[in-house]
């Protein structure tokens, strides 16, 4: 549900008839006081709110927002009026996702709304990548083998974790270097092999799932 706040009529209700001729269903709120109390009840996806307001204004509502904790994840996209540059430095300031500057056309509206809901769309957790006990964590960022913490560095952590998705496949160094550096990375193919025999040193035991093929390159074999 989209909330828009805005005190003219005739604006509320093209914003709302627009994004619900769109697919979406919006709701529209006269001022900012009516908004803040529906807000304490009822979370929106997303909040269009106009930054001149009677009693509450714009700019002190996305300010409580920003301050709640039950409240400041939701995105709020700003309508300021065309020029207004300091109403619009300070709700992006204040935390706002994106601003709308007046008159703005319809789809200019809706294109803007479905653009930040995409980038403030809640990420899906990441699967652990494992190995029998060792377990890469793409979420924290960690490398556990039986429950201990393994330190990687980066390129490391990127090996393995190539290799943990897939796992049985038969990467050649090229593979891995363009894939892990980079095509512009300017290093000898030497370089894959020594991050290799690091790797494998510091994953004790669970480094022999690296294995060598010969006159390919290199696989990790899934099996503790």
């Amino acid at each position: 549900m989209i909330w828009c706040v805005e005190d003219d009529s005739s604006i509320r209700d093209i914003e709302v008839y627009a994004l619900q001729s769109t697919g979406l269903e919006a709701m529209g709120f006269g001022d900012g006081a009516s908004f803040w109390e529906a807000v304490q009840k009822d979370r929106p996806e997303l909040v269009v709110l106009d930054v001149m307001l009677p009693g509450i204004d714009g700019i002190e509502l996305l300010r409580r927002m920003k301050a709640s904790p039950e409240l400041r994840d939701i995105p709020i996209v700003m309508a300021t009026a065309r020029g207004a540059e300091y109403d619009r430095i300070q709700g992006l300031d204040l935390g706002a996702d994106y601003y709308l500057a007046k008159p703005f056309g319809v789809m200019e509206l809706v294109s803007c709304v479905k653009a930040v809901l995409r980038r403030c769309a809640p990420k899906p957790a990441q699967r652990q990548l494992q190995a029998g006990g060792l377990v890469l964590d793409p979420d924290a960022h960690t490398v556990t083998a039986d429950g201990e913490r393994i330190t990687l560095t980066y390129k490391e952590y990127e090996l393995l974790k190539l290799f943990l998705s897939n796992p049985g496949t038969a990467f050649t160094r090229d593979q891995l270097f363009n894939t892990i550096w980079g095509m512009d990375y300017c290093g000898e193919s030497r370089t894959v092999d020594m991050h290799i025999r690091t790797l494998r040193q510091k994953l004790g035991r669970y480094g022999s799932l690296i294995e060598t093929v010969r006159g390919v390159g290199y696989r990790l074999e899934a099996k503790a």
